[in-house]
């Protein structure tokens, strides 16, 4: 792989553990997802794993199409705790081949490019890594590579003037010399110190 891309793998073995540790109980915890249950984000990193998976291999049709704003509150079915492993491990493989990185792609109906929707995706999972970790209280250590991809995109996307800040939500101040997961977090619209 060149310098400007990285494994997916080891973050989505940390969402895959994280997932793992979730007891039934809690699927219907609130999460820093407004209208979120802990079930929703679930079903919600299932389907964005699926999409981008497809969108590193330029698999555009349904799932790469639909907007994720447009779409009905995502969930998991019965066997979730055997299918988001699996949709993890597809997306972690598909952005191992260096064709998904250049030329165009699509997700959450947007054309981009390839290493631009790799970002998204790092975001995305990086993130919602912490939300799931944070409302069920377990540990959270996102790879460094996926972080610090995440935390590059989120800061600039606030400084895209036509965002008017941040991509979720109003930027959290948080301190500069704060850890680079809470200043992700932050930019990301997230309270780092947001508890259930």
């Amino acid at each position: 792989m060149s310098d400007n891309t990285f494994d997916f793998g080891p973050q989505t073995r940390v969402i895959a553990r994280l997932a793992e540790g979730i007891p039934d109980e809690r699927l219907g915890d609130g999460t820093p997802c407004p209208d979120y249950a802990v079930r929703h984000l679930l079903g919600h990193v299932l389907g964005l794993s699926v999409a981008f998976r497809d969108a590193a291999r330029k698999d555009l049709g349904a799932t790469t199409d639909t907007s994720p704003t447009l779409a009905t509150l995502p969930d998991i079915g019965a066997d979730w705790r055997a299918e988001l492993p699996k949709a993890l491990d597809g997306l972690a493989e598909a952005w191992r081949d260096p064709a998904a990185w250049t030329g165009m792609t699509r997700a959450g109906g947007v054309d981009l490019p390839g290493a631009v929707a790799a970002a998204v995706a790092a975001d995305e999972l990086v993130i919602h890594g912490w939300d799931l970790a944070t409302v069920t209280g377990q540990p959270y250590a996102p790879d460094p590579a996926a972080l610090q991809v995440s935390y590059d995109f989120l800061l600039a996307a606030t400084q895209d003037p036509t965002r008017g800040g941040g991509i979720f939500g109003p930027v959290v101040p948080v301190a500069e010399d704060a850890p680079l997961l809470d200043r992700a977090v932050g930019l990301s619209g997230r309270d780092p110190g947001w508890k259930p």
